[in-house]
C-alpha cells in the first residue's frame, strides 16, 4: 500500500513536475495538491495523507505559517522545499523549529529535467518521512524562540514517532544500547567537543547547544550535512540562542573554549595543531568518494590527529552513516562517543552505525544529552 503524499506549492509547473516523480515510486502515491498553506490546511481535513511536501514561499499562507497550523491541529511529516538564499534559509531554519523534519533546496533546473540523482534524493526523503510518521505529534521546538534557551519545559508534548530502523534505514536494528539520562563523571581529561548531525540536526543543535553555559570550557565543533548558502545562517541563529558562542568556520580560526565551529556547507572543516595554537583549515576537496560535504568523519578524523583520545565525539540524528569511521578512529586513541538513542531521533541512521558497530559507550536521548555533556566535561570545583 502506497504512502499518501500531498504536494503544496503556488507553481502549477512545480506541483505537476513532483507529482511526476513521486508517483514513479511505487511506495508513494499523491493524492492531493494545494496552491498554498490554508488550501493544505484546509484539504487535511478531508483527506488522509502520510507526508507532506511543503514550499516556503507561497500567497495566502505561507510555508511556515502552514507548518505551525498543521503542527497544532493535525501533525504530519513535512518536507519543505526552499530556495538557496539567505532569506530561503532563515525561513527554513522557522519550518524546522515548527515542526518540519526535513528540507531539499528548490532547483527548478533539477526537477525540470528530472534529474535521476535529484528525484531520487526526493523520493528517498519522502518515503523516509512517511514511513516514520505513525504517531506525531506536536513538536518540541517554536520558531518563537529567538531568546537563547528551548521554547518549551522539559515535561512539555514534543515530536515522537512508532519507530522501526529497519524500515527507515534498510538495516537489522542494532543491538539496543539502553539510553541513559544521567552520567556520573569519568574523570577522563578532554580537549574538545566534537558533534556530528544530519536530518534533524538543526532542532537537536539547537537543543544540545543552549543549556551551555558560557564558560563552557572546550572549543566545539559542528559537522551539519547543509547547503553553503545555509550555514552562515544557521551560525547566526545559534550564536542569538546560545550562551556560548558559535560561528561559522572560517580557515585560520583558532579554536577558542566556549566557542562553537560551524562547518560550512560544502566544504570540509579539518583542525590543525600548530606551534600557535589548534587551528582550523576549511577546504573544498575534489574527492568523488566524498559523499557528504562537510563530512563528519573528515573532521572527526583530523581531531582525532590533533587531540588524540581528549575529545567527546557525539554522533546526532541523520540518514546514512557518516561519522562511524570517524568515531571508530576516535575511539581507538581513547575517545569517549555518544550516540543520540533511537527514540529521539529524527532518523535514526547515524546514531545506529556507531551503535551497532559498537563505537557508542552510551545512547542519550537529545533531551538528556546536554545535561551528560556538562557532567561528563565540566570541571569540578
Amino acid at each position: 500500500m502506497a504512502f499518501k503524499v500531498l504536494v503544496v506549492d503556488d507553481s502549477t509547473f512545480y506541483r505537476r513536475r513532483v507529482r511526476d516523480i513521486l508517483n514513479a515510486d511505487r511506495e508513494l502515491e499523491v493524492v492531493g495538491e494545494a496552491r498554498n498553506g490554508q488550501e493544505a490546511v484546509d484539504m487535511l481535513g478531508r483527506i488522509s495523507v502520510d507526508v507532506i511536501t511543503m514550499d516556503v514561499e507561497m500567497p495566502v499562507m505561507d510555508g511556515i505559517s502552514a507548518v505551525k497550523a498543521i503542527m497544532n491541529q493535525r501533525p504530519v511529516p513535512i518536507l519543505m522545499f526552499s530556495s538557496l538564499t539567505h532569506q530561503g534559509a532563515q525561513a527554513t531554519l522557522d519550518a524546522l523549529e515548527a515542526g518540519a523534519l526535513d528540507f531539499l533546496p528548490k532547483k527548478f533546473e533539477e526537477i525540470a529535467s528530472e534529474r535521476q540523482q535529484a528525484a531520487g534524493v526526493l523520493r528517498t526523503k519522502v518515503r523516509l518521512l512517511a514511513r516514520r510518521g505513525t504517531g506525531m505529534r506536536r513538536p518540541a521546538m517554536s520558531s518563537s524562540n529567538t531568546a537563547g534557551m528551548p521554547s518549551m519545559p522539559r515535561n512539555a508534548p514534543k515530536s515522537t514517532f512508532l519507530r522501526s530502523s529497519s524500515v527507515l534505514t534498510g538495516q537489522k536494528d542494532a543491538a539496543v544500547i539502553p539510553s541513559v539520562s544521567s552520567v556520573t563523571r569519568s574523570g577522563k581529561s578532554y580537549q574538545c567537543l566534537a558533534v556530528g548531525a544530519s536530518t534533524g540536526g538543526p532542532v537537536a543543535l539547537q537543543k544540545l547547544l543552549t543549556p551551555l553555559p558560557a564558560d563552557f570550557p572546550y572549543p566545539i565543533l559542528l559537522v551539519q550535512h547543509m547547503p553553503g548558502t545555509f550555514t552562515a545562517a544557521f551560525a547566526q541563529r545559534l550564536d542569538n540562542q546560545c550562551a556560548i558562542n558559535v560561528k561559522e568556520a572560517c580557515s585560520g580560526d583558532i579554536l577558542q573554549p566556549g566557542c562553537a565551529y560551524l562547518a560550512p556547507g560544502g566544504k570540509q572543516m579539518l583542525v590543525q595543531r600548530r606551534q600557535t595554537g589548534v587551528s582550523l583549515q576549511v577546504v573544498e576537496f575534489d574527492d568523488s568518494a566524498l559523499t557528504y560535504k562537510p563530512s563528519v568523519d573528515v573532521t572527526f578524523e583530523s581531531v582525532a590527529q590533533a587531540f588524540g583520545g581528549d575529545v567527546m565525539g557525539v554522533i546526532l540524528t541523520g540518514m546514512g552513516a557518516d561519522g562511524k569511521e570517524g568515531s571508530a578512529t576516535l575511539k581507538q586513541k581513547g575517545a569517549s562517543i555518544w550516540a543520540q538513542d533511537q527514540a529521539s531521533c529524527v532518523v535514526y541512521g547515524m546514531p545506529q552505525a556507531v551503535a551497532k558497530a559498537n563505537i557508542a559507550h552510551k545512547s542519550i536521548s537529545i533531551d538528556d544529552m546536554a545535561g551528560c555533556i556538562l557532567s561528563e566535561m565540566m570541571p569540578v570545583a
